[in-house]
């Protein structure tokens, strides 16, 4: 299974992050049957270039953690690319550290929600988030990560982009 997913991972920000297998093994335990094979780019930046993607594309100020851009290619076209996830490696540090995570626990879940953004994948609606907060923790929990949203904010502000 996912033998041939690609998963580019760029880190351009300057700051520790899991090894590409790391990532690509969490991104492919969120894929699980529904893509056996998929494209994604995974780009680790600074909280400068975070914040500036943010407000170009959310109208938010400031670095967020993670944003999920999936492509958009018409149905009638085939393809595997599914898109980008951005993580902001400096946000994700720090959260990991106010929300009492390991480093590992936390990027995992980063990776995981980024990718269900880019299955399609929404927390808007009270069920969405419900749902897909239910779908996190079972891929965590069998990542053997404890549950993401024990001890921490919920993610439901963060938005898939357009």
């Amino acid at each position: 299974m996912h033998l041939n997913t690609i998963i580019d991972v760029d880190n351009v920000s300057g700051e520790e992050a899991p090894e590409p297998p790391s990532i690509r093994h969490w991104i492919c335990t969120a894929l699980g049957d529904q893509k056996p094979e998929a494209e994604i780019s995974v780009r680790i930046v600074s909280a400068a270039e975070s914040a500036e993607l943010n407000l170009h594309y959310r109208g938010k100020k400031g670095p967020t953690n993670v944003l999920s851009f999936p492509a958009d290619i018409p149905d009638f076209v085939e393809s595997t690319l599914l898109g980008d996830i951005v993580i902001c490696a400096a946000i994700v540090r720090s959260e990991a550290t106010e929300q009492h995570k390991t480093f590992e626990a936390h990027w995992a879940h980063m990776l995981v929600h980024g990718t269900l953004h880019l299955l399609g994948h929404d927390h808007i609606k009270e069920d969405e988030a419900e749902a897909m907060e239910a779908l996190e923790t079972t891929l965590l929990c069998g990542l053997n990560f404890p549950p993401p949203y024990l001890s921490s904010p919920s993610l439901r502000e963060e938005t898939r982009l357009p």
